[in-house]
C-alpha cells in the first residue's frame, strides 16, 4: 500500500535498527501510551517486531510505516471486543526527523483503507492526547471527525491528561 513516497507493508526483522532509531526518542514516546522501555535497543525493536508476526491476522493489523523505502515509524489498528468487535482503535507514530511532512496522514488514510476494504471492521478510533495538536490534525485531514473530549481520561508523566476522541466510518 503506497501513497506518494509514503507505503505501508509487514514488519521486517532489518527494520529493527531504524524502529529502536525511532523509539529511543523522548519526544516520540511522551505521545504515546506506556510500557514502552527507554533506552529502546534494537533487542526491544526485534522483539517488538517477532510480537507482531505472532498476532492475529484479523485482529491486529500493525505495520511498518515507510518513506523512501526505509522504515520511518509504526502504524496499527486493534479490533476491539465484545460489543466493540467492529471498531478498530488506532495508533501510530513516527521519528521526530520525519515530522511535518504528511506521512503520518498518508499511513492513516492508507491503513484505514485496507481495513475498510479487507475487514468487516465499520468504525476506527483514535484518542492523542489534547496537547498533541499535530496528532490531531494528521485524523482531520485523513478524514477522521472528532467526536469530542475525553476529560482526565489518562496519566502520562505523572500529570492527568485530557484526550481528543476521533473517529472515522467504513
Amino acid at each position: 500500500m503506497r501513497e506518494a513516497n509514503v507505503n505501508i507493508r509487514p514488519w521486517e526483522m532489518t527494520d529493527a535498527p531504524d524502529l529502536a532509531a525511532v523509539m529511543n526518542n523522548r519526544k516520540v514516546q511522551d505521545n504515546l501510551t506506556d510500557g514502552f522501555p527507554f533506552p529502546y535497543t534494537v533487542k526491544d525493536a526485534e522483539e517488538f517486531i517477532g510480537q507482531v508476526h505472532l498476532a492475529e491476522r484479523d485482529r491486529a493489523f500493525i505495520f511498518a510505516i515507510t518513506y523512501d523505502g526505509r522504515a520511518v515509524g509504526s502504524i496499527g489498528a486493534i479490533r476491539q471486543e465484545n460489543i466493540y468487535r467492529l471498531t478498530a482503535r488506532l495508533g501510530y507514530y513516527i521519528g521526530e526527523e520525519y515530522w511535518g511532512r504528511g506521512i503520518c496522514t498518508a499511513a492513516v488514510t492508507l491503513l484505514c483503507q485496507y481495513i475498510f476494504d479487507h475487514t468487516d471492521i465499520c468504525r476506527i478510533w483514535a484518542d492523542p492526547f489534547i496537547y498533541n495538536a499535530a496528532s490531531c490534525r494528521v485524523l482531520e485531514k485523513a478524514g477522521f471527525l472528532c467526536e469530542g473530549t475525553l476529560r482526565s481520561n489518562a496519566i502520562k508523566n505523572g500529570k492527568v491528561l485530557d484526550m481528543r476522541l476521533y473517529a472515522i466510518l467504513k
